[in-house]
C-alpha cells in the first residue's frame, strides 16, 4: 500500500481537529505518515495514533520555525524524495496553501485546493471542490506527479483507527533563497473559551440585522458550544473584528451546522459558507436571499428568535 504524506496541523504539540480529519481521509488512500514540524512531537502522537497514522516524520531543523512557508516547501520535498507518497494532504489554511502551491512546483506536480472530499480512484484520488462561489461542484485529478491537495475543514469525520506510530527524526537541508522572510515575533491569539472559526462544528454569525449588538449571537453560539462569525457588513460597520468575518475576503468554513442571523445572503457571504452540511437563516425579510441557500428558515427578529432557541437549548441540557 502507498503511502500518504499528511501535514500535521498543531500548536506545541497540541494536534488540531483538521489533522484529524486529513488522517482519516489519508487512509482511504494508502498507509498515512504524519509529517510534523516544531516542538511537541512526544504530546501529538496520541492523537496522531488515535487516528491510524503509521508512522511520525519529526523535522528537527529549528530554521523551520523561524522563517515563513518557504523552508517548510523545501523540507517537504525533501521528506517526499524519500517516502514517495502517492499524495500529500494539507489542511486548506492560508499558511497550508501557500506551502503546497510552492511545493506543486518543486515536485512539478499537480496541485487541488479547497477540496470539500478525497476518495481513492486507482492511482491518483479524485477530489471534490466547491468553485465558482459556491454555484458549481466539481469532481477533479490530479494526472502528474504526486497528488498535492489542500483540503477544507471539516470536510470529513474524524474516525478513529488506533495505531502505536513510531517517530522518525529527519534533518532536512533549507537553502539560503527559503530564508526570506523570518519571525521575529508572535503571540497567541487571546483564548475566547470558543472553538476556532474554521475548524468548528456549529457556527453562529451575525450580520446587519444584529444593528451591532452581538450578545443574543454569542449567547446562543455558548448554549451549542459553537464558534461565532461575522459578515462583511458587520465588521466593516466595526461591531466584530475582522478575524471573524466568514465570505469571499474573509475566511471559507465548512461546518457541520450555519446559522446566520440577521445576514441578506449576499454572494460574498455565500461563496464563504455555503458548503456547510446544514444551514439554518433567521432574518426579518422573507424574500432576503439568504433563503434561497437554506435547509431551514426562520422569519423573525433574531433578538427575539436567538434568546428563546438559547433559553431552550439551555434547558434541553440542564
Amino acid at each position: 500500500m502507498s503511502n500518504v504524506l499528511v501535514l500535521v496541523d498543531h500548536t506545541a504539540g497540541v494536534v488540531r481537529k483538521t489533522t484529524a480529519e486529513l488522517l482519516t481521509i489519508a487512509r482511504r488512500l494508502g498507509e498515512p505518515v504524519a509529517v510534523f514540524i516544531g516542538d511537541g512531537v512526544q504530546d501529538a502522537l496520541p492523537a496522531l495514533g488515535q487516528y491510524g497514522a503509521t508512522k511520525v516524520i519529526a523535522l528537527t531543523n529549528p530554521e523551520l520555525s523561524q522563517y515563513l512557508v518557504a523552508p517548510k516547501a523545501e523540507a517537504l520535498q525533501q521528506v517526499a524524495a524519500k517516502i514517495e507518497p502517492s499524495a500529500i494532504l494539507i489542511s486548506s489554511n492560508a499558511e497550508g496553501k501557500e506551502i503546497a502551491a510552492r511545493l506543486a512546483v518543486k515536485l512539478e506536480s499537480g496541485l487541488i485546493t479547497d477540496a470539500v472530499d478525497v476518495q481513492a480512484d486507482g492511482s491518483s484520488p479524485v477530489t471534490t471542490q466547491s468553485v465558482f462561489a459556491g454555484n458549481f461542484t466539481v469532481k477533479s485529478k490530479i494526472t502528474k506527479g504526486i497528488a498535492i491537495i489542500t483540503v477544507k475543514p471539516n470536510a470529513a469525520t474524524p474516525e478513529a483507527a488506533e495505531t502505536s506510530p513510531e517517530v522518525e527524526e529527519f534533518d532536512v537541508t533549507i537553502s539560503d533563497a527559503a530564508k526570506t522572510a523570518r519571525i521575529t515575533d508572535s503571540k497567541p491569539r487571546a483564548a475566547t473559551g470558543r472553538p476556532e472559526l474554521t475548524e468548528a462544528a456549529i457556527i453562529v454569525s451575525g450580520g446587519r440585522g444584529t444593528g451591532g449588538d452581538f450578545a443574543p449571537v454569542e449567547a446562543f453560539a455558548d448554549s451549542l458550544g459553537a464558534a461565532v462569525g461575522a459578515s462583511r457588513a458587520a465588521v466593516d460597520s466595526g461591531w466584530y473584528p475582522h478575524a471573524y468575518q466568514v465570505g469571499q475576503t474573509g475566511k471559507t468554513v465548512s461546518p457541520q451546522l450555519y446559522v446566520a442571523a440577521g445576514i441578506s445572503g449576499a454572494i460574498q457571504h455565500r461563496a464563504g459558507m455555503q458548503t456547510s452540511k446544514t444551514i439554518v437563516a433567521i432574518n426579518k425579510d422573507n424574500e432576503a436571499p439568504i433563503f434561497e441557500l437554506v435547509d431551514f428558515g426562520v422569519v423573525g427578529d433574531l433578538h427575539k428568535v436567538l434568546p428563546a432557541a438559547t433559553e431552550e437549548v439551555t434547558k434541553r441540557k440542564s
